[in-house]
């Protein structure tokens, strides 16, 4: 199952890279106008339209592989769909209670010595001293 996982992965970014280098040659739409004026579009192996349905085509290919690679990850990275109705779900699971915050801010931290408290009264006497 990890092997065909990590197939999975690399046919997605082989496809990832086609749809970047199909896109960066293909000619936008301004650039019509200047294959009229003779910037040899119609000399090419494809002939004057036939690379851009070639390059779409080929796009649309690529994509439609990423896509269903994409889908294909999503599903082993769920583990065990198929045992969805029974398995425990994050809603089934109880939630998780924080621990109760410490009496003051030193005794939160690890290895920290905690004074005791001075009460009222040997305040007091301490003062009168």
């Amino acid at each position: 199952m990890h092997f065909f996982a990590n197939l999975v992965l690399i046919v997605q970014l082989l496809s990832a890279l086609a749809i970047i280098g199909l896109v960066l040659v293909q000619h936008g739409k301004g650039a019509d106008m200047g294959a009229s004026f003779g910037s040899g579009a119609s000399g090419s192996l494809f002939g004057a339209t036939g690379s851009a349905n070639f390059l779409s085509r080929s796009t649309a290919v690529a994509a439609t592989l990423f896509f269903g690679c994409t889908l294909g990850l999503a599903f082993l990275a769920n583990g065990n769909p198929s045992a969805s109705t029974g398995a425990d779900t994050a809603l089934d699971r109880a939630p998780v209670v924080a621990p109760a915050p410490a009496a003051s801010g030193a005794a939160a931290i690890p290895g920290a010595v905690v004074a005791p408290a001075v009460t009222a009264p040997a305040a007091a006497s301490a003062a009168s001293n």
